[in-house]
């Protein structure tokens, strides 16, 4: 697997989406891809592949698809697919920039930068709203059991499907909110993060707890806050062995469900969506060989 999925989360990180150029040919992509391949160690760099560009290769990825929303969701979830997803990682951003220009060098040819997003841990692993973020993340094995393909078949087995969201948070509506309301609206108190025993329905902790669904919906969480040009949010990013835990839990929150919407869109909303499947590693590099299918 690549490693840096199961790794506590760095200090910084930027998360990179790239198009393949209408010029591009597969011969061009494939080998553009092979020069990624060498700085992809699945640790400092995290790969993800979309949908549209194993289509372009001819490949099929079991499990793997584009995110086109929930049906009869009460709320806008933007799609936003890309060909390529790479989240980088380091305790410091002098290491982030390097790692970017030379991943864009090795893209260059077949390859351009569709939206580059920084972001940072916050205290202790907190949303900006003051939050803790990912309380409820399974640990240890099941943690692997939760993120990881297994049983399979060999290019599938140790690889992750992930789901990506930015979400855009208004402040003013959330600063408006008073402290009680804030803590309903997760479901927690943000100064001890107990969850509320009578926290409403439309608590965010009541919308996505995971033992609740059937099957359990089980995830792991790595997102981190971001800032950009004066605004600012959460790039949500959960990692699952299929996209099922994340739609259910999507579907229930966006109030597909029940009709019941998450109390976090009154002051949040996504502002992207994505799917990508990130391989496995094998021999100290990124296996694609599945996109040779």
């Amino acid at each position: 697997m690549q490693k840096g999925i199961l790794q506590a989360l760095s200090a910084h990180a930027s998360y990179l989406t790239f198009h393949a150029k209408a010029s591009a040919d597969a011969t061009a992509i494939r080998e553009a891809l092979a020069a990624l391949t060498k700085l992809v160690d699945g640790e400092q760099i995290v790969l993800g592949i979309g949908a549209n560009l194993a289509d372009k290769l001819g490949a099929t990825i079991n499990g793997l698809r584009n995110f086109d929303g929930i049906d009869g969701s009460r709320v806008r979830l933007p799609s936003t697919p890309a060909d390529l997803w790479c989240w980088l990682r380091a305790p410091e951003r002098g290491a982030l920039v390097h790692h970017a220009r030379h991943i864009q060098t090795a893209l260059q040819d077949a390859f351009e930068l569709q939206h580059q997003l920084d972001a940072f841990k916050y205290d202790t692993g907190r949303d900006l709203t003051g939050y803790e973020d990912g309380t409820e993340n399974p640990h240890d094995d099941a943690a692997f059991t939760a993120a990881i393909v297994q049983e399979q078949g060999a290019g599938l087995d140790g690889s992750s499907m992930v789901a990506v969201q930015q979400w855009l948070h208004q402040f003013e509506k959330f600063d408006a909110m008073p402290g009680e309301d804030q803590d309903k609206a997760i479901g927690r108190r943000k100064s001890d993060n107990e969850e509320l025993e009578d926290a409403p329905e439309s608590a965010h902790v009541k919308r996505t707890a995971q033992e609740d669904f059937a099957p359990e919906a089980f995830s792991l969480r790595r997102s981190m806050p971001w800032t950009e040009q004066g605004k600012a949010g959460l790039n949500f990013v959960s990692f699952g062995n299929s996209f099922y835990a994340f739609e259910a839990q999507l579907r229930r929150m966006s109030g597909a469900e029940d009709g019941i919407v998450d109390a976090l869109f009154k002051f949040s909303h996504p502002v992207s969506g994505n799917y990508f499947w990130c391989p496995a590693m094998r021999d100290g590099r990124v296996d694609l060989s599945l996109l040779d299918k």
